[in-house]
């Protein structure tokens, strides 16, 4: 069998798929789709020997009979199942030695995830520089939202006339 070092990782590489796209996992069991993911991400599917439809195949053949998931121990019966198939021409153990070195330490990968990227026309609607009128008012130098100020028109309660220059000198010349 393996060393205790490669399965750890071997189980440590089951945990990370188990929990993949699945925010209550736990880790301690794995569906059928991250089955599949982590035989396809891995490479243990080929497409000539191992194909999808034999990897489903054995997940079917070790879970419960009502069961939808696995555990480790029934994770590490499919890979025994798979060794054979994968690796011809080795023998059984070499073969699942072979197919534990393929799974041990890999991660899910995400592949075709859309990455959000600015375009010409995006980037003219959020340049604040070029915006005018009152939308001009709601934007300071660098960009930035002014927030309330900029939405509303706040009054002044102070009594004087807006934009009056000696507003707040009134005090200083009556004490004279």
């Amino acid at each position: 069998m393996a060393g205790s070092e490669e399965m750890a990782s071997l189980e440590e590489s089951f945990r990370k798929f188990a929990i993949y796209g699945d925010t209550k996992a736990t880790g301690q069991e794995m569906n059928g789709k991250n089955w599949a993911k982590l035989c396809k991400d891995c490479k243990v599917t080929d497409g000539k020997s191992v194909t999808s439809t034999d990897v489903d195949i054995v997940f079917s053949k070790v879970k419960g009979k009502s069961a939808r998931v696995i555990n480790y121990e029934e994770f590490k019966k499919a890979l025994e199942e798979l060794a054979p198939k994968r690796f011809k021409d080795k023998n059984k153990e070499e073969a699942y030695e072979a197919i534990c070195q393929l799974v041990a330490g890999k991660e899910p990968i995400n592949v075709g995830v859309t990455k959000a990227k600015t375009v010409g026309a995006v980037e003219r609607l959020t340049d604040t520089s070029k915006y005018t009128g009152s939308h001009k008012e709601r934007f300071d130098e660098s960009g930035k939202g002014k927030g309330k100020s900029g939405r509303e028109n706040i009054v002044d309660t102070s009594g004087y006339v807006s934009a009056y220059k000696n507003a707040g000198t009134y005090d200083a010349k009556v004490k004279k």
